[in-house]
C-alpha cells in the first residue's frame, strides 16, 4: 500500500473511523482514508452521497460558516492578492448563502462575487443570488482574479483535487490567488481528532501543505503557508516573479495591499469593518 499523494510506501496506521482505516505518510504528511477506497471513490462509488440528507445536515453549518468564517477569509485573502480584483469566486459554494452575506454586508464587493457548486442542496434551499452558478468549475464564464475554497478538499480524493486546481488554472489570471479553509494533520492530531468523518459529513483526506505542493505545483500554483493557521493555505497562480525576493511570509502583504483591492472591504453597508476583519484576521494567528 503506496500514500494516496506521493506514493511512498512510508505510511503508516493513524485511526480506525466508522469502520475506515486513515494512514499518515511520513513524506508528505498527508492523512488519507485507506487508498484501495481513494481509488473506488475514483472509480465512482461514495461512501457519502451528497444528497438532501447530507444537505439537510449541513445547512446550518454552511450559514455560520457564510455570515462569520468566509467574510473573514475573505477579507484575508484581498490583502493577500497582489492583482486588480474584479472577480472574486467562491469555490464549492454549497447552498451560496455567502452571497447573500457579501450583498448585505458589502454590496460594492456582491457585485464581483460569485460562486460555484457541483453538488447543491434542492433550490428552494439556496441563495436566489443571480450570481450563483451550478456545475464545474470549468464551466464559469469570467476570469477570476481571487477565491474561496471553504471545506471542501477534505471531501475529495487527490485525484479530484487535481481536477479541481486543473479547472482552476483554465480560469484565473495570473496572480490570482485563493484562500483554502480545511484542516490539516497538525489541526486533526493537535485541535480536532473528530475532524476525519468519512460517513456523516464526509471528511475523507486532510491535505498537509507538502501534499498540496505537490498536486498544485504541476499546474502553476504556488501554495503559501499561513503561519499559525494550520486550517488554512493560500494558493496562488503563476505569480509575478517580481514578489519572489520579498514574499518569504505571504502574511507580510498585508503591509503592502493594493489600495483599491482594500478599498472594495469598505462600503455605506459595513462601513470599515471588514477593512479591519481582513488586516487583524490575517496577523491574529501569527
Amino acid at each position: 500500500m503506496n500514500c494516496s499523494v506521493c506514493k511512498s510506501a512510508r505510511i503508516n496506521f493513524f485511526k480506525k473511523v466508522d469502520g475506515y482505516i486513515y494512514y499518515e505518510c511520513f513524506d508528505c504528511k498527508v492523512i488519507s482514508i485507506d487508498s484501495s477506497i481513494i481509488k473506488g471513490i475514483d472509480n465512482g462509488s461514495n461512501i457519502r452521497k451528497y444528497d438532501k440528507t447530507y444537505w439537510d445536515n449541513e445547512l446550518i453549518a454552511a450559514k455560520e460558516r457564510a455570515y462569520g468564517a468566509c467574510l473573514a477569509r475573505m477579507a484575508e485573502a484581498i490583502y493577500y492578492l497582489q492583482i486588480p480584483m474584479n472577480t472574486f469566486l467562491d469555490i464549492g459554494t454549497g447552498p451560496g448563502y455567502f452571497l447573500d452575506a457579501v450583498s448585505v454586508y458589502l454590496p460594492n464587493m456582491g457585485e464581483k462575487t460569485f460562486g460555484i457548486e457541483k453538488y447543491p442542496p434542492v433550490t428552494e434551499k439556496r441563495t436566489k443570488s443571480s450570481h450563483y452558478f451550478v456545475g464545474d468549475i470549468k464551466s464559469f464564464p469570467n476570469k477570476v482574479d481571487c477565491g474561496l475554497c471553504m471545506e471542501v478538499i477534505e471531501h475529495i480524493t487527490p485525484l479530484m483535487f487535481a481536477d479541481l486546481l486543473k479547472q482552476l488554472a483554465g480560469v484565473s489570471n495570473e496572480g490570482a490567488l485563493y484562500l483554502f479553509n480545511s484542516g490539516q494533520p497538525e489541526f486533526v492530531k493537535n485541535e480536532d481528532p473528530n475532524y476525519l468523518d468519512p460517513t456523516r459529513r464526509g471528511h475523507i483526506v486532510s491535505y498537509s501543505p507538502e501534499s498540496v505542493s505537490i498536486i498544485a505545483e504541476p499546474l502553476g500554483f504556488k501554495v503559501h503557508r499561513l503561519r499559525g493557521k494550520k486550517w488554512a493555505l493560500a494558493i496562488e497562480f503563476k505569480p509575478p516573479p517580481a514578489l519572489d525576493d520579498k514574499d518569504k511570509n505571504i502574511q507580510d502583504r498585508i503591509w503592502y495591499p493594493l489600495r483599491q483591492n482594500v478599498d472594495l472591504l469598505t462600503d455605506f453597508a459595513g462601513g470599515s469593518t471588514f477593512k479591519s476583519l481582513g488586516l487583524e484576521s490575517a496577523r491574529a494567528y501569527g
